[in-house]
């Protein structure tokens, strides 16, 4: 449901609070002193059926009795009459409601999972929005709305507070409130039984009161809609997030390497950067992090110069710096040459640059000046240490007065309880990040560049990728299909080396034997040394079995190694169905890296992948990164560089660097696998082979699951291949429509340049010149889940002759559109072509209704409208423009006739976001 209905909320017009109650200091009366006292404009209406008046307020003894429909009603009676009281405000008009009252179902309790249930179905017949049950309630300070118990009132302020925690809540607002922090919106969701984290993600998203959004994070529920909404939010403003429970002692899978490796906390913590999300591990830290990204301040690389007075003080930096909040810079030749000459004979000559204890406010100045110009670091952190031969204020103000009009980031740590409070106060009179310690100083500068690197990712044009064979999904249904009519779930080696090479992954060729002198046969095929495995359904590692020979040299030794190993191995587990060998070439390369690729199913967010080092101590190892998939090469890529055996990678000694390249395809052909073949729960590729030559495949394990046992679907919406299509215009012209891809971005790019400057305004309701990676990135890197849009290409080129683009609000009840035609193809037909795709993809996604607006001088689009059954209607007085609006017959769909129909072309119209 979304955000439907999230305004009565934080922006009702009446409230009613249900069990108030004059008894101090219980529940109902905190409520009623809250809400009277919170600054609410509209009326406050409380009901108990035993009171005549609270708080000196008329009461009254029931809902019908009350006077008009509350917007909001906040719950807080006995859950066994919650229930009957969601259905009689729903009848009133109620449009929310924030259920206090605990006894829902908490740790899985049947009847009070009944009972929750039952209160969600009482409400649904009114649309009407539930937060909690079992929660502290939610403050909208701006709306002078404080619908909680809690002891304090959250001041108004520009950042949102959403947590699952009560006493989260309570603990950060006395937090915050003592140190002048305000909020837009503080919201206990406790249960999150419909309002969720996002529905709150999609709201503040929008919210012009909130320029940051915190979250505490114990458990996400509807993962899809969560990450959607959080992509959303990130991109707008900073997101910042702790989650609960760090432990690696997440869900383990017995027949996976993958399974066992991921654990709950890295998934979440993929799940958290995909969506360009800042994650910190405590609450400190998560204010600590909203502060510095609310300065402004940003940073472009991982290169830190540390500016000091004091080289111990310098030293604590640079070990906090280690903790993978970045890398210390390196000063140039020159730029260590240029301060030789400006400095004591005596400074450290390197960076920490220590311009020693005596340092005045002159030599700071030298020294930040020559670092702002030497262009060596992306940031600055400055710390000064109290001395009784220098002036600390006296420094501070040398310092912000030579950082008057530069633009390099600089972040200041001025120790000192006493000495240094004149100079922080001044750091924060003029807005410039100051930290009370240098460890938090370097904790900023991560966060600063992991949110910088988060944002690229999501933002990022990556590279196009070679397409899937066409017959790619077919070859390996075949296999999966094979497998599951025997019963199995696990593939034979054979089976699951044919299954990856249809997907393009490098693969070792091999041959199934039934014994030793087969075997010796089809090792004289494919060539000496040799490698045999046992071949079982029933054992899922060999090597643990003793089921691996390597390094067979002859004919003989390929047949007495068979015939040894399946005698053994038939006699330790006699129960397993033992069906011969496998045999494969021996494959020699020598310095060649062992990696594992893997792909496992997690309860919450589906799918998810793994990269790392591989080999049989994989899990002793534990050098692993999560992903979500889809990946495209930038996120295969970062998964790659987040590992430490990815330093390795890129040479080292006489060792040469691995085909970095050929490692990034591989992961991404694997996540292709993941998105065409829902039958797949987990995969390990171990170990693949990788050198300067390219990766191999030496060994993988597949399970897969019956359809009626479905995989949780991927929670990111990957490609939708399925919808691409081929449109025939009136004039004859066949083109390829397809849904829009990323890689896109300088096609379309090039669509906008070659059409005419009347169309462009028209489009964008502007006269854009300039379109620069920002604006073509909001076009072309679309969350599916929530938005499509469809290109038109000719038939095998990569040119873009148009596009039309849907975005649908969170409750897929309406969604905006825009199309534009190149100028040189408008009278062709293609525009309407691409409007009955958008409109045949609105209805699938369970759109009502479709709207758009356009400039009244856009003659042919309102004509093209006109003919699509749109309706205009007009806008504020004056206007220069109208909004087209279509209501969907979901039953309807484009005939072929329509398809091809001709009509006039219209350029444009416009989507406000």
């Amino acid at each position: 449901m979304s955000i439907r209905n999230l305004d009565a909320l934080f922006t009702p017009s009446s409230i009613a609070l249900i069990g108030a109650s004059n008894r101090p200091s219980s529940v109902g009366a905190v409520l009623a002193k809250n809400l009277y006292e919170g600054g609410f404009k509209g009326p406050v209406m409380t009901v108990n059926p035993h009171e005549t008046a609270i708080r000196s307020t008329l009461n009254y003894r029931s809902v019908a009795d009350l006077p008009i429909a509350p917007d909001l009603a906040v719950i807080c009676t006995p859950p066994n009459t919650v229930v009957a009281l969601v259905s009689e405000l729903g009848e009133r008009g109620c449009r929310a409601a924030v259920v206090i009252t605990a006894g829902f179902g908490e740790g899985n309790h049947a009847e009070g999972q009944a009972l929750k249930q039952a209160m969600l179905d009482a409400a649904r017949p009114y649309q009407m929005r539930i937060v909690g049950p079992n929660c502290l309630g939610i403050m909208a300070p701006h709306a002078g709305i404080n619908a909680s118990f809690a002891h304090l009132a959250a001041p108004p302020g520009n950042i949102a507070f959403v947590t699952q925690s009560g006493a989260v809540a309570t603990s950060v607002l006395d937090w915050a409130v003592n140190r002048g922090i305000g909020f837009s919106h503080m919201s206990s969701l406790g249960a999150m039984s419909d309002v969720d984290f996002g529905d709150m993600l999609y709201y503040l998203a929008l919210d012009p009161n909130t320029h940051a959004i915190l979250l505490y994070v114990e458990a996400v529920s509807e993962a899809r809609k969560f990450l959607s909404a959080a992509r959303m939010a990130s991109r707008n403003k900073p997101v910042v997030v702790v989650k609960a429970g760090r432990s690696d002692a997440g869900a383990k899978a017995a027949l996976s390497h993958t399974g066992a490796m991921a654990g709950a906390d890295a998934v979440y913590d993929a799940a958290f950067r995909r969506a360009g999300m800042l994650r910190v591990k405590t609450l400190d830290e998560l204010f600590q992090a909203v502060g510095t990204l609310a300065s402004g301040t940003r940073v472009k690389g991982d290169r830190l110069a540390v500016l000091t007075n004091g080289g111990g003080i310098g030293v604590l930096a640079v070990d906090e710096l280690a903790e993978g909040n970045g890398q210390l810079a390196t000063l140039s030749p020159a730029t260590l040459a240029h301060l030789d000459t400006r400095l004591p004979a005596t400074w450290s000559h390197g960076n920490p640059v220590d311009i020693l204890g005596d340092a005045p406010g002159e030599r700071y100045v030298v020294a930040l000046e020559a670092l702002i110009e030497a262009g060596d670091a992306d940031a600055i952190l400055v710390i000064n240490c109290p001395t009784a031969v220098a002036d600390s204020f006296e420094a501070a103000k040398t310092v912000i007065n030579t950082l008057h009009g530069r633009h390099l980031p600089v972040l200041s740590c001025w120790l000192g309880e006493a000495a240094g409070a004149q100079a922080r106060r001044l750091f924060a009179d003029r807005r410039l990040p100051f930290y009370d310690t240098p460890e938090q100083a370097v904790q900023a500068f991560g966060h600063l560049w992991h949110h910088h690197r988060n944002q690229e990712l999501l933002m990022e044009t990556p590279p196009a990728v070679t397409d899937l064979p066409e017959d790619a999904p077919a070859k390996a249904n075949a296999i999966i299909d094979t497998v599951l009519a025997e019963n199995r779930e696990v593939l034979t080696e054979p089976e699951a080396s044919a299954l990856l090479a249809a997907f393009g992954v490098p693969v070792v060729p091999a041959r199934q034997a039934r014994d030793g002198e087969e075997a010796a046969r089809c090792s004289d095929e494919l060539g000496y040394p040799a490698v045999v495995k046992v071949l079982s359904k029933d054992i899922s590692h060999k090597s643990d079995v003793g089921g691996v020979k390597i390094d067979l040299t002859s004919r003989e030794a390929v047949r007495q190694a068979t015939d040894d190993m399946l005698a053994r191995v038939r006699q330790s587990h006699p129960e397993a169905r033992i069906e011969g060998v496998n045999v494969q070439p021996m494959i020699r390369r020598p310095g060649a890296f062992e990696l594992i690729l893997g792909v496992a199913e997690d309860p919450i967010f589906g799918p998810v992948m793994l990269f790392g080092q591989g080999g049989t101590g994989v899990e002793v190892i534990g050098d692993r990164v999560i992903g979500l998939p889809p990946l495209n090469p930038l996120l295969a890529q970062d998964m790659v560089q987040r590992t430490r055996i990815s330093r390795l990678l890129e040479g080292y000694r006489d060792r040469p660097a691995a085909d970095i390249e050929a490692i990034v395809l591989a992961l991404v052909k694997l996540s292709q696998l993941v998105a065409c073949l829902p039958r797949v729960v987990s995969l390990d590729i171990n170990p693949l082979l990788a050198d300067a030559s390219g990766v191999i495949a030496l060994d993988a394990r597949i399970v897969v699951r019956v359809a009626s046992k479905p995989r949780a679907p991927m929670t990111i919406r990957p490609y939708p291949r399925e919808l691409e299509q081929d449109i025939v215009t009136q004039t004859g012209q066949r083109y390829r429509l397809r849904p829009i891809r990323p890689e896109d971005e300088n096609a379309l790019v090039e669509m906008l340049k070659r059409s005419d400057r009347s169309d462009i305004r028209l489009r964008f309701f502007a006269a854009i010149k300039r379109f620069d990676h920002a604006f073509a990135a909001r076009l072309t890197q679309l969350d599916y889940e929530r938005e499509m849009a469809f290109v038109a290409q000719p038939q095998g080129a990569t040119s873009i002759l148009g596009a039309v683009h849907l975005i649908a609000e969170p409750n897929h009840e309406r969604a905006e559109f825009a199309v534009m035609v190149r100028s040189d193809m408008k009278q062709s037909g293609l525009g309407y072509c691409l409007m009955q795709a958008m409109l045949d993809h609105a209805r699938r996604m369970g759109i009502t209704w479709v709207e758009g607006e356009v400039m009244l001088e856009n003659a042919a689009m309102r004509r093209m409208a006109k003919e699509l059954g749109f309706k205009e209607q007009a806008l504020e007085h004056g206007s220069d423009s109208v909004c087209l609006l279509l209501k969907l017959d979901q039953d309807a769909q484009a005939s072929p006739k329509a398809v091809m129909a001709g009509a006039p072309d219209a350029s444009d119209v416009d989507v406000r976001r």
